[in-house]
C-alpha cells in the first residue's frame, strides 16, 4: 500500500515521495469521475439536482457516461438557477432521489478511483444522499482523487485552479460550466492531462514540480510534527518562501522549503541517536 490510509486523509500533509507513489498508482487505475449540481453549499441542508458519472482510464479513454436531473422536492434558489441554468421547470418532472441514487450505485461502488474537482464537496453530497436512503456509501482514501489538489501540485503558480479557469487555460472543448455533464467531462480531461504527465515524466522532474506547491500552515505543521504556532516560527526563521492565500489571507509555504527543513531535522535526530550508541 502506498501510504497508511488514515494518514492519507490529509494529502497535502504527506511528503512528496509518498504522493508521487500514490499518483503513479492512480495514473494506472480506472476512474469514476463525478460532478453534482446542488441547491446549496452544505449537504445536510441542500440537495443534489443533477449528477453526472463518467468512467474512463488513460489506457482506454472514456468508456461510459450517465447524467441525470433529479427532482429534489425542495425549492431551487434563484441564485442557483443563475449559476447553473437549472430551473424548477427542468427538474420537477424528473425522477426523485429514491429512484436515481439506487440506479447510480453500481457505477459509484466499483473499485475505480472516485474522482472529482474539489472532491470533498461532491463526495460529501453523495454520501449524504445515500445516507438519507439508508445506504452507506464510502470510498477509502487511496481510492479517491481530487483534481484540485493534483492541479495545485503540478500547476502551482496559476492564479486560479477553478474548473472554469482551467477549461480556459487548457482550451478544453466542453460546453458551459456548472452543468454536471460538462463539468464531469472537463474534470476527466484535466485528470487525463495531469495523470499523463505523472506517467510520462521522471521522478526527479515530478518531485521538483511537487516542491513548487503552496501548502497551508496546518499541513506544514503536520509534516514537521509540531503545533502551527511552532511551525510558523520555524519556517519564518528558516526563511522558507511564503505568501498569503488569495481569499483568506492565511500563510502558505513552498512545499520544497518545508520538506527540506523536515529532512534536515530528521538528519540531526539520526545523528544524535548515532552519537548515543
Amino acid at each position: 500500500m502506498v501510504a497508511h490510509a488514515a494518514k492519507f486523509q490529509g494529502q497535502s500533509a504527506l511528503l512528496s515521495q509518498e504522493l508521487l507513489a500514490y499518483y503513479r498508482q492512480v495514473s494506472k487505475s480506472s476512474l469514476t469521475v463525478v460532478d453534482v449540481e446542488t441547491t446549496g453549499a452544505l449537504g445536510h441542508n441542500a440537495r443534489v439536482i443533477e449528477v453526472s458519472i463518467l468512467q474512463a482510464s488513460l489506457a482506454d479513454g472514456v468508456e461510459h457516461q450517465e447524467s441525470y436531473l433529479i427532482n429534489p422536492k425542495v425549492k431551487i434558489p434563484e441564485f442557483i438557477t443563475g449559476i447553473t441554468g437549472i430551473t424548477p421547470e427542468m427538474v420537477y418532472p424528473s425522477p426523485p432521489p429514491e429512484e436515481i441514487w439506487p440506479q447510480c450505485l453500481p457505477l459509484l461502488q466499483t473499485e475505480r478511483t472516485f474522482t472529482a474537482h474539489n472532491l470533498d464537496f461532491d463526495y460529501a453530497f453523495i454520501r449524504t444522499e445515500y445516507k438519507r436512503l439508508g445506504t452507506r456509501f464510502y470510498k477509502p482514501p487511496l481510492q479517491k482523487l481530487c483534481t484540485v489538489i493534483l492541479s495545485r501540485m503540478l500547476l502551482a503558480d496559476l492564479p486560479s485552479r477553478s474548473l472554469p479557469n482551467l477549461i480556459k487555460h487548457f482550451k478544453f472543448d466542453v460546453s458551459t460550466s456548472h452543468r454536471a455533464e460538462a463539468d464531469t467531462k472537463a474534470c476527466w480531461l484535466l485528470a487525463q492531462r495531469l495523470l499523463s504527465q505523472i506517467q510520462d515524466e521522471d521522478d526527479e522532474t515530478l518531485l521538483k514540480r511537487f516542491g513548487q506547491q503552496w501548502i497551508r500552515l496546518q499541513d506544514a505543521a503536520k509534516i514537521l510534527n509540531c503545533r502551527k504556532e511552532e511551525a510558523q516560527q520555524i519556517l519564518e526563521t528558516a526563511e522558507v518562501e511564503s505568501r498569503l492565500s488569495y481569499r483568506q489571507k492565511l500563510p502558505m509555504y513552498r512545499r520544497w522549503g518545508v520538506e527540506q527543513f523536515y529532512y534536515e531535522q530528521q538528519g540531526e535526530q539520526q545523528g544524535q541517536q548515532m552519537s548515543l550508541l
